[in-house]
């Protein structure tokens, strides 16, 4: 289904990789006049760069999500935008609790919570104006269950959950949607070797045994799907993980 040309544009942030790339290419071929936001400008220009050659529309906007000033400056440029899908994020470490290093704590919670605040609350009038408007929470199956090692993290997407769900029912009436996307196990180039400062071997060892974990372009076809649904009907909540995974703690593994 065509966007409505009032809801043609569609802001994801976190676009230079992984599921934020993928989301981006999936709304370009769903009809949307995408709009790339990331700290990586070169990443973001060459994914434009591809798009455009494709004969799709992008622009590359480079932008840290947790600067509120940058952020309301790039807001600035839009009247009405269809979309906003918050996808910026990540995890940092996997020490427990009593050696977690704070300052992993914050940066995680700046980049997933406030990130996502800052960007939703700059494009939201925006949202509103279209008539028709989305806004897209990416969070993760660690926003409702807690593993070792995960603090941090499971805090911060438990805090952007409770973000999406909040919004929803401040702003129903408003010609707005709220919509949550939680994954469980993605295999992405980057998430786990971020995670790991690096280390190869520990990131590999996430998905070790995993058949077929998810992948980013399956979770983009899945936010795709939910923003591309008629405009009455709002997914709340879509929790998508692989099969080899019940749980955040039980996956099966053939080693």
């Amino acid at each position: 289904m065509s966007p409505a040309a009032a809801s043609r544009i569609a802001v994801v942030t976190g676009a230079s990789s992984g599921i934020g790339a993928a989301t981006a290419r999936q709304l370009a071929a769903a009809g949307y006049r995408v709009v790339l936001t990331a700290r990586r400008k070169d990443r973001i220009e060459a994914l434009a760069k591809e798009l455009t050659a494709t004969g799709h529309q992008a622009t590359a906007y480079a932008l840290d999500v947790t600067d509120r000033a940058a952020v309301d400056e790039f807001a600035g440029a839009f009247k009405t935008i269809g979309v906003l899908v918050n996808n910026a994020g990540g995890a940092l470490g996997a020490d427990p609790v009593a050696t977690g290093d704070p300052a992993d704590w914050r940066q995680m919670y700046e980049t997933n919570v406030i990130g996502t605040l800052n960007v939703t609350q700059a494009l939201l009038p925006a949202l509103t104006a279209s008539g028709d408007g989305t806004v897209v929470v990416l969070s993760s199956t660690a926003a409702f269950s807690t593993y070792e090692g995960g603090g941090g993290y499971v805090a911060a997407k438990h805090a952007e959950h409770v973000l999406a769900e909040t919004l929803r029912l401040e702003i129903v009436g408003t010609p707005v949607r709220v919509i949550e996307v939680a994954p469980g196990m993605v295999k992405t180039d980057e998430f786990a070797l971020t995670r790991f400062g690096g280390d190869e071997e520990k990131a590999a060892k996430v998905y070790a045994g995993v058949a077929e974990p998810l992948t980013a372009e399956d979770v983009a076809d899945t936010i795709t799907w939910a923003i591309t649904r008629p405009s009455h009907v709002n997914i709340d909540l879509l929790v998508v993980r692989p099969r080899a995974q019940a749980s955040n703690a039980k996956v099966h593994r053939e080693l």
